[in-house]
């Protein structure tokens, strides 16, 4: 019997969503879709990955670095984990590439760990190439250090 209440309470509450989202005009709905629903128009061309190698101003605090160099191909898995034939301590030596930081060694509770955290373990979950594409939504993001200095200059005055 609860069940039945349940879904009659579910299929209520979706008529009523319905009934308000076709009351919204569609000048009002922003969208990223650039065709009807009911075509299916030819995808853009794949972006490139920019490969400089140079390491990436990161726009906020605690922001994952960005990964300046492509990773087609590589593995990750877990059995494989391509990334750390760089950016493991034993191998950064060698290869120059920075050493991964020691909270990827730390557990939950903050417990160094002798190897990667699972939770750490697939890099590209966090990290990501960065592409040489188009912005698709505006961004009026301020950095922080931006407003500071913005809040000090009308502070003097």
């Amino acid at each position: 019997m609860k069940t039945i209440k349940t879904l009659s309470a579910l299929a209520l509450m979706s008529f009523a969503l319905l009934g308000n989202a076709a009351s919204v005009p569609e000048d009002k709905i922003d969208t990223l879709r650039l065709a009807p629903l009911d075509s299916e128009p030819t995808p853009p061309a794949m972006q490139q990955v920019l490969n400089k190698d140079i390491k990436q101003a990161r726009s906020y605090p605690m922001q994952p670095p960005i990964i300046p160099h492509k990773i087609d191909g590589y593995q990750l898995d877990l059995k494989v984990n391509k990334c750390m034939s760089c950016h493991a301590r034993t191998r950064t030596g060698e290869s120059q590439a920075p050493m991964v930081s020691v909270t990827h060694y730390m557990d939950r509770e903050n417990n160094f760990l002798a190897e990667l955290s699972p939770r750490r373990y697939f890099c590209v979950q966090c990290h990501v190439p960065q592409l040489d594409a188009k912005i698709l939504v505006e961004n009026d993001f301020i950095d922080l250090d931006h407003l500071l200095k913005a809040e000090q200059t009308q502070a003097k005055h």
